[in-house]
């Protein structure tokens, strides 16, 4: 039990420290595409630059599916964390299921036990009769 729990705290971090990666390089080619982007931005005549909307909803855009992604990861972990949960609810069943049928193998074993003292004390009792008929036989014998 303690070894599965172990487990799921690695699991746990690796995935959490993925993240934190993946969102350091997302920042990083944010941030460089946007010096890159404003290198390239056309300035009109007055001084003023316009920012061009085609860079902008680009840079959107790929916020939105970095987003996406990591929407999708914590998805995916939490169906990880069920399927753990299920299997050890499955390993549990198999436990009672195990524990059910030694207990079952038990009373069986408990009840050929009791068939074969019934058993050896029927002979015991055959015993006494043939013996006592043999005594009778004897005895008879001796009076002829």
């Amino acid at each position: 039990m303690k070894f599965l729990e172990y487990k799921q705290q690695q699991q746990q971090q690796q995935q959490q420290q993925q993240q934190q990666q993946q969102q350091q390089q997302y920042l990083f080619l944010f941030s460089f595409s946007l010096i890159s982007l404003s290198s390239r931005l056309p300035f009109t005549s007055d001084g003023s630059f316009c920012f061009s909307s085609f860079f902008y909803f680009d840079a959107l855009e790929a916020h939105h599916h970095q987003q996406q992604q990591h929407h999708q990861q914590q998805h995916q972990q939490q169906q990880h964390q069920q399927q753990q949960q299920q299997q050890q609810h499955q390993q549990h069943q198999q436990q009672q299921q195990q524990q059910h049928h030694q207990r079952i193998q038990q009373q069986t074993h408990h009840h050929q036990q009791q068939q074969q003292q019934k058993q050896q004390h029927h002979r015991h009792h055959n015993k006494q009769q043939q013996q006592q008929q043999q005594q009778q036989q004897q005895q008879q014998q001796q009076q002829e």
